[in-house]
């Protein structure tokens, strides 16, 4: 299993940003491409954002979109989702997740390693 390490959350206000960093060791065809999902208590998880690290494919969930971006630097093995115009509703456990597979397979919540998760709170 491929360790992954998330840092970056807290608490923001409402419409305030926040960015999400997840690290991993590995450069292998194990992490072809990386994402994020999250899960609000007593909830469901939720696809937020992945990317192929090659090709740069990028997919969204519809929550998200047009208010959170993610990136890939992949000289440091790292992901990155910047959140802005945050709401309430954001608020969940950010978990970041790596499969082989590609973007597209993380999107649809299928994936192979997730990392301890970081809790994002956004206050109203």
């Amino acid at each position: 299993q491929v360790q992954l390490v998330e840092t970056g959350g807290g608490l923001v206000q409402a419409g305030g940003s926040l960015r999400l960093s997840c690290a991993t060791s590995e450069r292998t065809r194990t992490t072809y491409a990386m994402g994020w999902f999250r899960q609000a208590p007593g909830g469901e998880r939720e696809f937020v954002a992945s990317v192929s690290l090659y090709s740069g494919v990028t997919y969204y969930g519809d929550s998200v979109k047009g208010r959170f971006t993610i990136s890939r630097n992949n000289a440091k093995n790292t992901v990155y989702l910047q959140m802005n115009s945050l709401k309430p509703e954001d608020t969940a456990i950010y978990y970041c997740v790596t499969d082989p597979r590609g973007s597209a397979i993380i999107s649809k919540l299928n994936f192979t390693s997730r990392g301890q998760g970081t809790q994002v709170t956004v206050s109203s």
